[in-house]
């Protein structure tokens, strides 16, 4: 397994590992630690998709649950365990999750609470969806942010707040409105995903991405994608056509992202390990409000 070179002034290496209804996880490193965000896929396929872009589980300190839906959850056990990584969610998560989990390893969240996982801090933020206690999460290095903002059911003011912050965002496009009111699904199955606590349009995602983006925002990665709901090329050329400098990357359900860097120009995944270091560094559990 490669690791990461240990370099000065090290960027952020980002990539969504799995994104749609079928399983999402989200990895965010800078080098020497990285947690991931959500597992909503089996343990032995994030493994696998993760050591294809050459990342070392090794790497990962925490996990951090958004909320208790399957396809956030559905490896989260497994990994956790193999791994002895600490989780951290909600009570409102962990009462709707009925996880095999240590004791010891579960770790209480709440809403606007920062984490430290050695160089990272973790800040997570509640969010409108139809869930127990769902929360969404802003990553920091002390330079570059990193926002997930997947499973919104509604923009707030928050939200606006964070995503303004970022250099990157993974942002949740779910479905594409005239797509959705002429597709199969039940009346009451469409309302609720519209219903401003299911998921977030392609130009409900577009608006915030044009009024509220920072002039340093890098990547911008369409998450979430509804497999009936939506049409990659369609999201894809909706957002491109007013990237500016902003790269826009599909995450797709079937397969990972690229590894990319938030604060250096992107160069070829092979030149990112060009040596193999192993470095412990113990989780800091410092918390503030």
């Amino acid at each position: 397994m490669l690791n990461f070179t240990v370099l000065c002034g090290m960027p952020l290496f980002i990539s969504s590992i799995a994104s749609g209804s079928n399983g999402n996880c989200y990895y965010i490193g800078n080098g020497h630690e990285a947690i991931l965000v959500d597992a909503g896929i089996s343990c032995r396929e994030t493994e696998k998709r993760m050591a294809r872009q050459g990342l070392s589980m090794q790497q990962v300190k925490a996990i951090f649950v958004s909320h208790e839906h399957t396809d956030h959850v559905r490896g989260l056990s497994v990994l956790a365990n193999k791994y002895q990584l600490p989780v951290f969610l909600t009570n409102g998560t962990r009462r709707a999750c009925k996880l095999a989990i240590p004791e010891r390893l579960l770790h209480r969240l709440a809403d606007l609470q920062t984490v430290a996982i050695g160089g990272l801090t973790v800040t997570s933020f509640r969010k409108y969806h139809d869930a127990a206690e769902p929360h969404s999460f802003l990553i920091q290095d002390g330079k570059y942010t990193v926002g997930v903002f997947t499973d919104i059911g509604r923009v707030c003011d928050r939200m606006v707040d964070f995503f303004s912050k970022c250099d990157a965002v993974f942002l949740e496009a779910n479905y594409d409105v005239d797509m959705l009111m002429k597709g199969r699904y039940p009346f009451f199955l469409k309302n609720r995903i519209r219903g401003g606590y299911g998921h977030l349009s392609n130009t409900e995602a577009l608006d915030l991405f044009l009024r509220c983006r920072s002039s340093r925002l890098s990547h911008l990665f369409l998450s979430h994608m509804s497999r009936d709901n939506n049409d990659p090329e369609l999201a894809y050329n909706l957002f491109s056509e007013h990237r500016g400098d902003t790269e826009i990357i599909v995450a797709g359900r079937y397969a990972e992202t690229a590894v990319y860097r938030v604060g250096a120009p992107q160069i070829s995944p092979h030149t990112l390990f060009e040596q193999e270091v192993f470095v412990s560094y113990p989780i800091s559990r410092q918390v503030s409000g």
